[in-house]
């Protein structure tokens, strides 16, 4: 695993803007469909392109609020492009029209990720907390699909829709869709709200277990996000002498490890701050003061991730650690420290 602590990051979330045209219950951000002061300037954003192409390499994840909802999202898309950078997309999928979708072509994304949290209009509705939501979604991925573009469905488990996810991941496939990832809810921003519908470790355990079996025999490929302990299953479970089945898009899925915030991965926020992941909001330097390259290589939190010696309670004695990790974000919401066991993991280390 050595490889993934070369300090070069292969993927980083980027909140372009904080603004959305929808008010979902689990929303980390809390956002709405609103002006939000300080957000980086266009100039800003291709300087930052710059910088981060002069670190690495990474896929750049346009994220929002709802990334469609800023006017310059294709010029900063074609610049990362043209950097060299491998642009992608995740949007709630109701203002992709065909024009967009064809824009979403020409700027040189490859891949967009819609969210789907519930098997029909009326479960997927009442999570997004807007009436029309679901059709919306529909309507963009024929878009999509018309146009070319290929595109993966993400879902964010809660009690309310745990029993629908067979439904979910049969309708991604239905649909199309090159992939489904499944996010385990991290209760920050409005999604403290939806605390209670977290999923039990019980069942956390259960669904990650039958995510991985499917992921054995699936025509599409499957990714468990902000969910660490699936690779510690996947390494648990996985067959002796047989390598699994390669899918489209899988480069970063076997080869990678659980949580992996201020390792390989960072997010930016839409004011320049940079953190491990989106739900972690701890400020590791702001865009807008510091070079990337200084934020990504000398901030004292990426260093202390990077450093599993630091990691506390079973996470820290876990033969699993290089593996999983642990999700940093539910630790630091449940004790208030980053570095402290995961809360939702039933595992005992053998150490």
């Amino acid at each position: 695993m050595e490889s993934l602590l070369d300090n070069k990051p292969r993927m980083i979330a980027w909140e372009v803007t904080r603004s959305c045209n929808l008010n979902c219950a689990h929303c980390r951000a809390a956002a709405s469909c609103r002006h939000y002061r300080g957000e980086l300037s266009t100039k800003k954003c291709l300087n930052l392109i710059d910088e981060i192409a002069a670190v690495s390499s990474p896929v750049i994840i346009l994220t929002g609020g709802e990334p469609l909802l800023r006017p310059d999202i294709f010029k900063i898309a074609a610049y990362g492009t043209n950097k060299g950078l491998r642009m992608v997309m995740a949007t709630n999928g109701t203002l992709v029209t065909p024009a967009v979708a064809q824009k979403m072509i020409q700027s040189g994304i490859k891949r967009v990720s819609i969210s789907i949290d519930g098997k029909d209009a009326h479960s997927h509705d009442n999570f997004r907390q807007q009436k029309g939501a679901f059709a919306g979604a529909m309507q963009g991925i024929e878009a999509l699909k018309i146009a070319g573009m290929e595109f993966q469905i993400n879902t964010t488990i809660t009690t309310n829709n745990l029993e629908q996810i067979k439904d979910i991941l049969k309708l991604a496939k239905d649909i199309g869709a090159a992939a489904h990832h499944i996010f385990l809810l991290v209760p920050t921003g409005r999604g403290k709200d939806l605390a209670s519908q977290a999923i039990t470790a019980a069942d956390y355990e259960e669904t990650l277990k039958w995510f991985y079996r499917e992921s054995l025999k699936c025509e599409i490929q499957l990714k468990a996000t902000c969910a660490p302990h699936y690779f510690r299953i996947m390494h648990q479970n996985k067959p002796k002498g047989e390598e699994p089945v390669k899918k489209a898009g899988s480069h970063f899925h076997e080869s990678t490890r659980g949580c992996l915030g201020g390792i390989t991965f960072c997010f930016i926020s839409h004011i320049g701050q940079v953190q491990p992941c989106g739900y972690l909001e701890l400020n590791c330097g702001n865009v807008k003061k510091k070079s990337f390259a200084s934020i990504w290589e000398k901030s004292e939190v990426f260093r202390n991730l990077r450093d599993y010696s630091k990691y506390g309670g079973k996470c820290g004695r876990c033969e699993f650690i290089k593996v999983c990790g642990g999700c940093r974000a539910r630790a630091y919401e449940a004790t208030g420290d980053y570095l402290a066991e995961e809360p939702l993991c039933l595992y005992e280390p053998k150490n």
